[in-house]
C-alpha cells in the first residue's frame, strides 16, 4: 500500500510520531530460524512471496537499487538500479511487487531507470531468483507497482491528467484492463481486488481481477462523514472477511478547518459498512488497522482524549486509558509485544505504564514496550528525487523505568512487522534486514 506514511499536518501532542524514523535492534532468538543481512540498506517495504524477499536499498551514493533476496536463508540473490518518477515524497519510498505467475514463478516488477530520453522510468519485470529480465513497460510517471491477486496493478501517468490504472499479466507484460484516475490497491485475492479511488470524493470499489468487472463501490464520506480529504494520509487492513480503514485528518492552509477523520470497516463480500469509529486519529507506533488499531479521540475543539484498543472485527473498545491518566508532555508512545499495556516512554528517564484492558497504572520499572528509536529522523539524501522522502520506520525495546534501549533486545512485536507464510521481517536503524520464522500466523504489520 503506497499510502502517505504521515503528515506532520496537525500536532498530536506526541501521539503522531514522525513514521518515517528508523530503528531496531536484531532478533535474539535461539528457538526458531532466523536470519540478518547487512549487504542492504532497505528503506521501503518488503515484498514478499515465492521464497524471496524484495526490498528497495539506498546505496552509499544515494542512488537506489532493487534487491531480491532468499525468504529461508536471507542471501541477497540479486540487484538491479532503481528509481522513482513521479512519487510523492510523504508517501515514502516505493517498494518492488513480487507475485506468482501460473506456472508458479516467482516474478519481482521494480521500476528501472528509463532505457529511453522520453520517458521518466521503466517498469522490468524479473525472474525472482535468477534476476533474469522477462518484459519492460516504458513509464511517464507513477506511484509504483502493486501486486494485485495474480496480476500487477499499475496507476501510470499519474502527473498528467491523463492518469489510469492499468492491470498487467505478470507473465508477458500484456495490459488486461484499465480504469481512469489514480487508485491504489488496498487488498486482493485470485479473484478480485479492493481498490482506493484516489479523488476529491474518494471511494472504495470493487473489481473482477479477470475482466474488470465493478461489483461494488464505496463512497468513504457513506462511512465517516462529508469532508474527506486523502491528504493527511490513509491506511487500510484485512480483519477477516472485512477491509477496515483508517483516513487521517488533514488541515486546510486556506480554510484553517481539520477535514473528517476516522476509522471504519466494509464488508469485502459487497461493501456494506460494520462499523465506523469518526473522530479518532490512529497512534504510532501501533498495529494495522486491521491487525490491531489503537487511536485516540479529537473533540471538535482539537482537545484530545486518551487513548483506545479497538477490535478490528466489531470496531468496539477492548482497552483504553482516559484522558486525566495522559501525562504532560515529553513521552513517546511505547507498547509491549502483546500490546496489553500502553506506555508512556521518556528517554532516559522514568516513564509512566498503564494496563490497556483495566486503565490501571503498573509499576514502569517492571514493564518493557516497542518504540521509535529516533524521534528526529533525517530525510533520506536520494540523488535525482525531491526532497523529503525518508525510510519506513524501526522500532526499539525501552525499560519504562529507565527511558533506555533494553539490552539484550528480542524481535519486534507481530503488531509491527506482521507475518508472511510464518516469516516475520524488519529493518533495523541502519536499514540491515531482519527475519525470524517462528509461525505466527499471517497478518498485516503497522504498515501493511
Amino acid at each position: 500500500m503506497l499510502r502517505p506514511l504521515w503528515k506532520p499536518s496537525i500536532a498530536l501532542a506526541g501521539t503522531l510520531a514522525a513514521a518515517a524514523c528508523s530503528g531496531s535492534d536484531a532478533a535474539t532468538t535461539d528457538k526458531f530460524p532466523t536470519w540478518h543481512n547487512t549487504q542492504v540498506n532497505a528503506v521501503s517495504r518488503m515484498a514478499v512471496a515465492g521464497g524471496v524477499v524484495a526490498t528497495t536499498s539506498m546505496k552509499p551514493d544515494g542512488t537506489l537499487e532493487t534487491v531480491a533476496i532468499g525468504l529461508r536463508d536471507g542471501k541477497r540473490l540479486w540487484a538491479y538500479p532503481a528509481t522513482m518518477a513521479g512519487r510523492l515524497p510523504g508517501m515514502g519510498v516505493s517498494a518492488p511487487a513480487i507475485v506468482e505467475t501460473a506456472k508458479g514463478q516467482g516474478l519481482v516488477v521494480a521500476l528501472d531507470p528509463a532505457k529511453k530520453a522520453q520517458w521518466s522510468a521503466t517498469l522490468i519485470a524479473r525472474d525472482a531468483h535468477s534476476g533474469v529480465q522477462k518484459w519492460t513497460r516504458p513509464v511517464h510517471s507513477t506511484f509504483g507497482p502493486q501486486r494485485c491477486g495474480p496480476y500487477i496493478c499499475l496507476s501510470e501517468h499519474t502527473a498528467l491528467a491523463k492518469a489510469r490504472m492499468v492491470v498487467l499479466d505478470p507473465a508477458t507484460g500484456k495490459q488486461l484492463w484499465k480504469l481512469p484516475g489514480i487508485s491504489e490497491v488496498e487488498w486482493s485475492d485470485p479473484a478480485r481486488v479492493l481498490l482506493l479511488r484516489l479523488s476529491a470524493n474518494p471511494v472504495i470499489e470493487s473489481y473482477e481481477l479477470k475482466t474488470g468487472k465493478l461489483q461494488w463501490q464505496q463512497p468513504i464520506e457513506q462511512a465517516l462523514g462529508p469532508g474527506v480529504d486523502l491528504s493527511g494520509g490513509w491506511a487500510f487492513g484485512a480483519a477477516g472477511d472485512n477491509l477496515v480503514g483508517y483516513v487521517a485528518p488533514y488541515t486546510s492552509p486556506q480554510t484553517k478547518k481539520i477535514s473528517t477523520f476516522g476509522l471504519f470497516s466494509v464488508k469485502i463480500a459487497d461493501g456494506t459498512i460494520n462499523w465506523i469509529r469518526p473522530s479518532v486519529v490512529r497512534v504510532y507506533p501501533s498495529g494495522n488497522p486491521g491487525y490491531a488499531p489503537v487511536v485516540r479521540p479529537v473533540d471538535r475543539q482539537g482537545a484530545y482524549g486518551g487513548f483506545a484498543r479497538l477490535d478490528s472485527g466489531s470496531g468496539r473498545v477492548i482497552g483504553q486509558i482516559t484522558a486525566s491518566d495522559v501525562p504532560g508532555s515529553g513521552w513517546w508512545l511505547a507498547f509491549p509485544d502483546r500490546m496489553d499495556k500502553l506506555g508512556f516512554l521518556k528517554h532516559n528517564t522514568k516513564g509512566t505504564a498503564f494496563d490497556l484492558v483495566s486503565g490501571k497504572p503498573v509499576p514502569a520499572e517492571k514493564e518493557r514496550g516497542w518504540s521509535f528509536c529516533v524521534t528526529d529522523p533525517k530525510p533520506l539524501p536520494l540523488r535525482g528525487q525531491p526532497p523529503g522522502f525518508y525510510s519506513t520506520a524501526a522500532i526499539c525495546q525501552y525499560d519504562l523505568g529507565t527511558g533506555k534501549r533494553a539490552d539484550p533486545a528480542s524481535a519486534p512485536p507481530p503488531w509491527f512487522t506482521g507475518s508472511q507464510e510464518g516469516w516475520r521481517l524488519w529493518r533495523d536503524e541502519k536499514g540491515t534486514l531482519h527475519a525470524v520464522n517462528d509461525q505466527t500466523a499471517s497478518a498485516p504489520g503497522m504498515y501493511g
